[in-house]
């Protein structure tokens, strides 16, 4: 399953995906865990198999603010995005069960630097998610709340039936009664 969130952003020889796959160590997650604290040293990569997951901060108010969701086969935010001297700067939480691929974030810097495959894979990773952010971040600040609602829809279709909606209104930076009073409209 892995060659397949690969190939989907960036297709790479069977040599190059050999030699990322004799790195990745599978590990599940159950609904709920935080598996990627803030505040703590994290050297992995990881693959998002199957399940579900969000990554978070607490706000000064002591309120989770989700800032991304990850669909099975999706790679989480890059090492080197989420992290500050080895050191997490963000939470990441499975919101199903899930099964993540993981590889050590050290050794798959070596690749990158050895093989030209595996650095483009890498680097187009890296864009997609400066691509993301920026998307979300111009949503936020351009969008009305139905709109963000509607394009939540259309980018994670079906993921509204599956997690918590306080983690989807954090997300859309509404109340979970303004995101109640928006579905409510919607379904007229």
């Amino acid at each position: 399953m892995i060659k397949e969130i690969i190939n989907s952003k960036y297709p790479i020889s069977k040599n190059s995906l050999n030699e990322i796959e004799s790195l990745v160590e599978l590990v599940d997650y159950g609904k709920g865990e935080t598996f990627i604290k803030k505040n703590r040293r994290n050297l992995k990569e990881y693959f998002l198999l199957e399940g579900v997951c969000k990554s978070y901060l607490i706000n000064p108010e002591g309120e989770e603010i989700t800032i991304s969701f990850f669909n099975e086969k999706s790679i989480l935010s890059p090492y080197t995005t989420r992290t500050q001297d080895e050191i997490s700067v963000i939470n990441f939480q499975a919101l199903t069960n899930t099964k993540l691929a993981t590889i050590d974030a050290k050794e798959f810097e070596r690749l990158m630097i050895d093989n030209l495959e595996i650095r483009n894979f890498g680097n187009t990773v890296l864009r997609n998610e400066l691509s993301q952010k920026v998307e979300k971040e111009i949503g936020l600040a351009s969008l009305t709340a139905k709109e963000r609602l509607l394009k939540f829809r259309e980018q994670f279709p079906m993921l509204e039936n599956l997690i918590p909606h306080t983690d989807i209104a954090s997300y859309l930076g509404i109340t979970n009664i303004s995101l109640s009073r928006l579905r409510s409209d919607l379904a007229r």
